[in-house]
């Protein structure tokens, strides 16, 4: 059966493909006789040396083409569907899901759920493994594929089970020491929720995971994220101050024993943790390379030393006019912000910078973090403030490659409405500066 999915979008000029005269609109069948099923299927048969491809074409006649490459060689296309197949949801229906806990009346594709492997090796997704049999595994393991991301969350098979509410879900250690057998490279992950899959249940998966060290080279811990939107669902609370310092001590108390037996630190505690304990962030040398900050873990400590290296190579202009900038973000952050603005201004001391924190009243006031902040929010609460000559937001809070907030407001609606030049920054200490000082 013919997949539309593995029609050519899109050929680089000068490619194999482009030399071969494979074009837009061809759909690929076939290479060296091998039906194709997704994108890593193609990966790794035209990874060959001169392979033969067939093609089915937009008039209905069919081809078979010889093209002349290097082994290794990108073919050089890129196909309309970016897995060349359907993609995986979710057949968890997981205790913390945010997804859920989304309100209505928001557009389709944020209430999707996927959890399909692919995206792990492609994107950096972290996924539970729910939806993989072991012969899934095998393709992995055969096509040497690595990274994966793997959201654990617990290791006990029952707590899993109840956790993801997924019968199947208990198989995780089987699946992960297949895994590590073949030597694929793993990333793990916990979202902790009190009283469910912390305190000793954190310790049994923290030990059993790290029995897979080296091969699984890192694990982190991040807090259970709750909304208002909540009704009909597992019932969940946030950490209290006091409970996430009991986290941290719990998480670098195995951290010392990962330093002893493997010279790193393994598991690691995000952000936001350290931030609602009111503790100092761990030193940079403590995150092992910031080998988990997609799940917030070293973000800020990242962001702190890039600004000072950035603020020992900015020579200060010696003319400089006044400047005053605005920086929104989350409730979560804003203290650190405030820290990071005052080492800025104290080099560049024409600058003034006000720091608001943006109360989420769109999710509820318990998300506290950036990246979930809408733009009806930023409106309502920055709109009766002198907010200077510039706004600075961070890139989290707009969908990737887009200029569109989560509530569907747009960028140019936002400057519009607060009638103010906004500037978008990236998550990099020297982007920081620059976006500050006006550069």
């Amino acid at each position: 059966m013919l997949n539309s999915s593995h029609k050519i979008a899109q050929v680089s000029e000068g490619s194999p493909a482009d030399r071969a005269g494979l074009i837009p609109g061809d759909i690929i069948t076939k290479i060296n006789n091998v039906e194709l099923v997704d994108i890593f299927d193609y990966h790794y048969y035209s990874d060959d040396a001169d392979i033969t491809v067939e093609l089915l074409h937009e008039d209905g006649t069919t081809s078979s083409v010889f093209v002349e490459k290097e082994e290794g060689e990108d073919l050089g296309v890129i196909f309309c569907n970016g897995l060349m197949d359907d993609y995986k949801s979710c057949s968890n229906k997981c205790a913390f899901c945010f997804i859920d806990q989304m309100p209505p009346g928001m557009r389709e594709t944020l209430y999707f759920k996927d959890d399909d492997t692919r995206l792990s090796f492609l994107q950096g997704n972290y996924v539970t493994l729910t939806n993989m049999k072991m012969a899934d595994l095998d393709r992995i393991i055969a096509y040497k594929l690595g990274p994966i991301n793997i959201s654990v969350h617990a290791t006990n098979p029952e707590l899993r089970v109840k956790l993801l509410h997924n019968r199947f879900a208990g198989d995780i250690l089987d699946k992960i020491r297949k895994l590590y057998e073949a030597e694929i490279p793993m990333n793990a992950q916990v979202v902790s929720c009190p009283g469910l899959n912390d305190g000793p249940e954190l310790d049994r998966t923290i030990s059993d995971l790290m029995e897979f060290a080296p091969v699984m080279s890192s694990m982190s811990v991040v807090p259970v994220g709750v909304t208002k939107f909540r009704d009909g669902l597992f019932p969940l609370r946030t950490y209290t101050p006091e409970e996430a310092g009991k986290v941290i001590d719990q998480i670098e108390h195995w951290q010392q024993i990962a330093m002893e037996r493997f010279g790193n630190h393994f598991v690691q505690a995000s952000d936001e943790w350290y931030i609602l304990a009111g503790r100092p962030l761990p030193e940079a040398d403590r995150y092992d390379g910031f080998i988990q900050l997609e799940n917030g873990v070293g973000m800020l400590r990242l962001l702190h030393e890039e600004v000072l290296d950035a603020l020992e190579d900015i020579k200060k202009p010696l003319f400089m006019k006044k400047r005053h900038v605005t920086i929104a973000t989350g409730k979560l952050a804003a203290p650190f912000m405030r820290q990071l603005a005052d080492l800025i201004t104290e080099k560049f001391n024409r600058v003034t910078v006000d720091v608001v924190a943006i109360t989420n009243e769109f999710f509820g006031e318990e998300i506290t973090v950036s990246g979930l902040i809408t733009g009806q929010d930023l409106i309502k609460q920055l709109s009766n403030r002198e907010l200077g000559d510039s706004l600075l937001l961070s890139c989290t809070m707009l969908r990737s490659g887009e200029e569109v907030f989560l509530d569907d407001i747009t960028l140019s609606e936002l400057e519009s409405a607060l009638q103010v030049k906004t500037r978008i920054v990236q998550s990099d200490g020297r982007d920081l500066v620059y976006a500050i000082i006006g550069h």
